[in-house]
């Protein structure tokens, strides 16, 4: 309390209400770069070399460059260019410093815009947290640590809002990822909500001078759901066992996969992301669909596979549930970026294709998948039931139950299921001498 009604505090707040301008507005274009490289390297890049649309072998050459770059970024530039995505989504670690915001910008736009199966959101966080470190540096150099992890947080917070369109989920997000509560919750929150508020007004003020777009979760057009039925709490409780089987599946091949690049990350990333490549051409070949739909994170193709979810068969929907799993697992394993869109994707793909089932409705089949399988992979339970209730908008009320069921079953199950060894978890290779991890 003393300190909230201390001078230093006031002057924190104002700094955070200043550095959520700048902010935001590199998060702002950092996105719109993102959305318009990867349009000019899928679909005009292909036309300008004189092909007749995009060649279905085009994503290989793409992501062995997306390889190189990476494993290049991670390798030579100060830092780590981020945290290694298998080990789950992490705000701790401290925000990069002001030699290390390359490699996290470099390594992102490689990872991103070039087609690889990971999320902006990481990136944007650390991002917003470097510069909000760099901002209370610059301002007073003698600036106790307090001071940089307040501001640190609150750049996080504008960076991230900028992507969610909303500081209230970006809230949610960083409080339950970061595990703040208590005193420090209000010291952190409340300079943090200042930033991403006024960064809200900053995007949407970009957004009518550039014309780019705004970023918005939820779903438009969806057809109603009036209100929840005994069945679907049960189909609740199937999403969420499958959710755990596939989503533990992947975090195990992807902490596997991890152990065997970071020993040796230029050889390996390129030979991971030609494997991206081939999950996503072989996906084409056999669903006679864009390779694209595996590909990226799949924020964008989101409301397109709800929307226009029936034109898609069964067995289509399953190969892309299959083949976005197995991108995903090898994208996390190498490449630098977040894994919240890819796990919401997946979700929605199985929801749809659940949708077939009787008693199975599309709307709330989509909502339990996205929260059950966002739970299996962020461990964020409250942030995941909160983005699949946010994606549905005007019925997000009514399916609120069913995703809190689905939720609630995935976070128990798969704490349950099988852990990698520690060295293979922290993506280490174990001691020569150690015996051999029974689970391998």
């Amino acid at each position: 309390m003393e300190l909230l009604k201390s001078k230093s505090y006031i002057q924190l707040l104002v700094l955070a209400a200043v550095i959520g301008v700048p902010v935001s507005a590199v998060a702002y274009f950092y996105l719109a770069l993102v959305g318009h490289l990867q349009t000019w390297i899928y679909q005009s890049l292909p036309s300008g070399l004189g092909f007749h649309g995009t060649p279905v072998w085009w994503p290989v050459p793409i992501l062995l460059v997306a390889g190189v770059l990476v494993a290049a970024t991670i390798s030579y530039l100060p830092g780590t260019s981020g945290h290694e995505p298998a080990n789950g989504f992490q705000t701790g670690g401290g925000a990069p410093t002001a030699a290390e915001l390359p490699g996290v910008v470099l390594a992102s736009l490689a990872t991103l815009a070039l087609g690889v199966v990971l999320g902006p959101e990481a990136p944007l966080i650390a991002i917003g947290g470097g510069l909000g470190a760099l901002a209370v540096k610059l301002a007073a150099k003698d600036a106790p640590p307090m001071a940089g992890t307040v501001m640190a947080a609150a750049g996080s917070f504008a960076a991230i809002s900028t992507l969610l369109g909303s500081p209230i989920i970006g809230a949610f997000l960083l409080m339950e990822a970061g595990g703040l509560g208590g005193p420090l919750l209000g010291l952190v929150l409340v300079p943090g909500l200042l930033a991403a508020g006024i960064g809200t007004l900053i995007f949407v003020g970009l957004d009518n001078l550039t014309g780019l777009g705004t970023f918005s979760l939820a779903i438009p057009g969806l057809p109603t759901f009036s209100h929840p039925t005994v069945a679907l709490f049960l189909w609740a409780l199937a999403i969420g066992v499958v959710a755990v089987l596939v989503g533990t599946t992947i975090r195990l091949t992807s902490l596997a996969l991890l152990a065997v690049v970071v020993r040796h990350r230029m050889a390996w990333t390129p030979v991971i992301g030609l494997a991206v490549a081939g999950v996503a051409v072989g996906f084409a070949e056999l669903t006679h669909r864009s390779a694209e739909t595996v590909l990226f994170s799949g924020q964008s193709a989101l409301p397109d596979l709800v929307l226009k979810a029936s034109t898609w068969t069964v067995g289509a929907l399953v190969v892309l549930a299959i083949a976005k799993s197995i991108a995903y697992a090898f994208s996390l394993s190498a490449f630098r970026g977040g894994p919240i869109f890819p796990a919401v994707f997946i979700g929605a793909a199985i929801g749809v294709a659940g949708s077939h089932l009787p008693g199975l409705v599309l709307v709330p089949a989509v909502a339990m998948g996205i929260g059950a399988m966002a739970t299996v992979m962020l461990k964020l339970p409250l942030t995941s039931t909160l983005l699949a209730i946010l994606l549905f908008s005007s019925d997000g009320l009514s399916v609120t139950p069913l995703v809190i069921v689905a939720v609630v079953v995935a976070y128990v199950l798969s704490a349950r299921m099988p852990q990698l060894p520690a060295e293979l978890r922290r993506g280490r290779q174990a001691p020569d001498d150690a015996p051999a991890p029974a689970a391998a």
